[in-house]
């Protein structure tokens, strides 16, 4: 008798087990499909030369070797770094100030304001592009063109000029994702114990010092969140410069993602893409790597 109990024990367990991982198998099974697959895929197509019909061709690095080559690519990644720099770090600065001054006791009718600020992150991607596309007109009556013109300045050709596509290609990235860092960067403030600025305003402690001393420490890991993240969505920026810049592909607004997207569905070049895939890939590591090291050190 002792056996059977045993065995019928461990069948329940099993049974258990099973079910379990039933539950989750949904998950598992698409990120297979959808995800672990094409990214294994690009990896063997970086050392093939195929044109998405024909049998493929083992050329070994000879992709890598043009894509490195290419001056076009350099100039893609140029222009990725240069609105990562325009248009993402900005917006966390920002989202840090915008986020304290949400949880202040002087703001009123916050929930309005929390709302207003998430609703470009809810927003079409695509949507946002049109709109700042026609806000961004080359014509004297262009949005930023009539602003710009109240200072003195003439009227700036935003889609064609070298400053004029990233200022506002990086201006869309920053409207769209600055309340998402913001909501993200409040929900970490509404961690920090109330305690702690009250003793430091006893202290006779600034504004300046609360954020320098209390606010960015103890925000440290939210912040090393939003630089990892924010850092990897900026590098594979596409939408925006593709409906801004159309398929045209010009030099003057071509990011990396943008740049393998012309190579895999316009030159049918699928091995040179993905391989220029794999490049970002390794870009996107060191680069991400190297912002944690240094977020990991802010306000220690």
């Amino acid at each position: 008798m002792p056996p059977t109990k045993k065995r019928s024990s461990l069948s329940e367990k099993a049974k258990e087990a099973i079910s379990g991982y039933l539950y989750i198998s949904p998950f598992f099974i698409l990120f297979a499909i959808f995800g672990l697959f094409p990214i294994l895929f690009s990896f063997y197509l970086g050392f093939q030369k195929w044109n998405g019909f024909g049998e493929m061709e083992y050329v070994g690095f000879q992709n890598f070797k043009w894509i490195l080559t290419d001056p076009l690519f350099w100039k893609s990644l140029t222009n990725t770094l240069f609105m990562w720099i325009l248009g993402t770090l900005p917006q966390l600065l920002i989202g840090i100030i915008l986020a304290y001054a949400l949880n202040s006791a002087i703001i009123k009718a916050k929930s309005f304001f929390r709302v207003s600020i998430f609703m470009p992150y809810v927003t079409s991607t695509v949507a946002v592009a049109i709109v700042f596309g026609i806000m961004f007109n080359n014509q004297d009556f262009g949005l930023f063109n009539i602003i710009v013109g109240l200072f003195g300045i003439d009227p700036i050709s935003w889609g064609t000029t070298e400053w004029g596509v990233k200022v506002a290609i990086s201006t869309m990235v920053f409207w769209r994702w600055v309340g998402y860092n913001t909501i993200i960067y409040l929900a970490g403030l509404q961690g920090i114990p109330n305690e702690l600025y009250e003793a430091s305003t006893i202290d006779g402690a600034t504004i300046r010092q609360k954020i320098q001393y209390i606010t960015i420490p103890m925000l440290r890991p939210i912040i090393i969140l939003t630089v990892f993240t924010s850092t990897i969505g900026a590098l594979q920026l596409f939408t925006e410069p593709l409906i801004f810049i159309g398929r045209t592909y010009r030099e003057e607004g071509i990011t990396v993602v943008l740049y393998l997207y012309r190579e895999a569905f316009t030159n049918l070049a699928f091995g040179p893409a993905s391989a220029a895939a794999i490049i970002l890939f390794v870009i996107i590591i060191i680069i991400s790597s190297i912002n944690v090291f240094v977020a990991n050190r802010i306000g220690r």
